[in-house]
């Protein structure tokens, strides 16, 4: 690889790094749960916040990179991110954490949009699988991060200048806007269109391809899962174990850290190994994971169970993006476009699991929901083709 596209990809990984920014919502909304007196219904509205956006600007991205580049759709993308974590830190209210998240949603839902097709620029194509997955290696760093950050700023380990759990917000801040920079700073050679541009309708015409449909779909589970696993780990541990909020945060920690470690394991190991093989393995893992938190009490067999989940969702995200955009090579800004709306789930799938398990007295109702979605992913693992 040229000198000029191994700085482009670095930029591209740390980007993927600023990513990961979004998967503050879980530990945040559980904090702002806490500090507003929510119901389990109201705080999942946070998530919904952020994720719903996915599906307004998933197509009208891939449009936008049409018209001025990848690079500078990521660009624009950055500049959201930074504004979303501006906010909370000059003013903290329901209603600015509200705006905070719509505008962190915003930003994630045309960085994943354009980032994606940016890498498969800078590579060529080239091991395409295993790069996104490393770059999910490199978000989930960061989804790491949050947890921790929160609970320094909260209990007072690291100096919060009155920021509290918030602190997370500043640190995040200042590695976006380094990211921003380096980014702005950094050429890229895309490929020139060689069709004429794809209208709206044209866009989600491409929902009509089977593979593009279903991997749409298969997104909207997954990720589904991901904060929905995010969002109710310390609800569970809570629950079961009578830990306080800031003790139960832990679990969200040990689930990034199993995904983060299975990110960049199968980074390595989709170079070997089937797609399809290793998205069946890992989707074996989910639904252990979720049978034993269904209903295990039992403090070590519930990290197990978490650990599970993480190791498993770690990969499928890159599996299904890189079926689709291979599924129609000469339209793959459209089709990122349609894929990132699919992450609609995370904004779909939280209101319905808090509500669930409103109902059933138990947070058993939202492991539920996420096992029906993994249900889908067994189903979809037939059209997998890399």
């Amino acid at each position: 690889m040229k000198k000029q596209n191994r700085l482009a990809l670095l930029a591209a990984m740390l980007t993927f790094f600023t990513m990961g920014f979004v998967d503050l919502v879980g530990i945040a909304s559980n904090y702002v749960q806490k500090d507003f007196s929510l119901t389990d219904t109201t705080a999942g509205i946070f998530p919904s916040l952020v994720f719903v956006w996915f599906f307004v600007f998933g197509v009208p991205t891939g449009m936008l990179m049409n018209r001025i580049g990848r690079r500078k759709t990521v660009l624009v993308s950055l500049a959201l991110t930074v504004v979303a974590l501006v906010l909370p830190l000059l003013n903290y209210s329901f209603l600015t954490m509200a705006v905070a998240f719509c505008l962190l949603g915003i930003g994630n839902a045309i960085m994943q949009t354009s980032l994606n097709p940016l890498v498969a620029s800078i590579t060529g194509g080239e091991n395409l699988s295993s790069t996104l997955t490393f770059g999910q290696f490199m978000k989930a760093i960061a989804s790491l991060l949050a947890p921790y950050l929160a609970m320094g700023g909260a209990i007072g380990a690291i100096p919060s200048a009155g920021l509290s759990w918030r602190v997370l917000f500043f640190i995040f801040l200042v590695m976006g806007a380094s990211t921003m920079l380096l980014l702005g700073l950094t050429p890229v050679e895309e490929e020139a269109l060689t069709e004429k541009p794809s209208s709206f309708a044209e866009c989600v015409k491409l929902l009509g391809v089977p593979v593009v449909l279903l991997s749409f779909i298969a997104i909207a589970c997954h990720v589904g899962v991901d904060v929905g696993i995010n969002v109710t780990v310390p609800k569970i541990l809570r629950e079961r174990l009578g830990l306080t909020l800031d003790d139960a945060a832990f679990g969200t920690s040990l689930y990034f850290i199993f995904r983060t470690v299975g990110c960049f394991s199968g980074s390595a190991i989709l170079r070997f190994v089937k797609g399809k093989v290793f998205f069946g393995i890992s989707l074996l893992m989910v639904a252990v994971g979720l049978l034993l938190l269904f209903y295990e009490t039992n403090r070590t067999i519930l990290c197990v169970a978490i650990a599970l989940v993480g190791l498993g969702n770690a990969n499928l995200f890159s599996i299904i993006f890189a079926t689709a955009l291979t599924g129609v090579p000469s339209k793959q800004n459209e089709v990122s476009g349609l894929m990132i709306m699919g992450i609609v789930g995370g904004a779909l799938f939280p209101p319905l699991m808090g509500l669930l398990s409103d109902t059933v007295g138990r947070q058993s109702g939202a492991v539920f929901v996420m096992a029906v979605c993994t249900l889908y992913l067994f189903v979809y693992m037939r059209k997998i083709r890399v």
